[in-house]
């Protein structure tokens, strides 16, 4: 299996590097964002592990870059940040793992193994419906080509509908997932309703006794 390590540090990329090789992976290694990317784009390679404070290009916009070329290799971010936005932003990028620094060896090796067992999956970045798209790295809805503005709420609800496309979802899962409860459904209809306003009626569609749903 053939690795491509891209981290700045070279203490740690040597001993990932080591450890890897070790253990029967092909490791190739670069030292920044634009050298990792041109390499995951041209190399070939199973599985990509990348860091996000990278000179020249951030692992951010190296797997952003990738997906957006519909480049779906598996990508293992590393960071010494800790907060569960930071991971949210890495995954939402289009990464498929992140592990914080400082981390075993162990782990690092367990989850590539994980990622390798997976068939190679589209994962666009961004979600697309018709003219209608949301980028959940960015934060932008588009219709037709035109943004449009939505609050913090009504943009999750959007986008919870459409991960879920062509699929119905009901008002508890939606109560749930937006705003972490499960005690006043009348709220989700209040949004469903704001997003209508603001998108047109016939981007959301109510199933009776069922949710609501995108329709194609």
């Amino acid at each position: 299996m053939r690795v491509l390590l891209v981290e700045d540090e070279p203490r740690m990329a040597a001993a990932i590097a080591r450890g890897l090789e070790a253990e029967g992976f092909v490791v190739d290694r670069a030292g920044d964002g634009p050298s990792g990317l041109d390499l995951a784009r041209f190399g070939g390679y199973d599985v990509v592990v990348l860091d996000i404070m990278l000179p020249g290009m951030s692992g951010y916009t190296v797997v952003r870059t990738l997906r957006a070329e519909r480049n779906w290799v598996p990508v293992l971010m590393l960071s010494a940040k800790d907060g569960e936005y930071d991971e949210a932003d890495g995954l939402d990028y289009g990464a498929d793992d992140y592990l914080t620094k400082p981390f075993s060896f162990v782990v690092l090796l367990a989850r590539l193994r994980a990622l390798l067992r997976r068939d190679p999956q589209p994962r666009p970045t961004v979600l697309v419906v018709g003219s209608l798209s949301l980028d959940p790295a960015t934060h932008v809805v588009r219709d037709a080509g035109h943004e449009v503005d939505l609050s913090p709420r009504e943009f999750l609800l959007l986008e919870h509908l459409l991960r879920a496309h062509p699929a119905v979802v009901s008002k508890e899962t939606l109560l749930e997932s937006v705003w972490g409860s499960s005690d006043d459904v009348n709220v989700v209809e209040v949004y469903v309703g704001y997003l209508r306003r603001k998108l047109g009626r016939g981007r959301i569609e109510t199933v009776r006794g069922a949710g609501y749903r995108v329709p194609s």
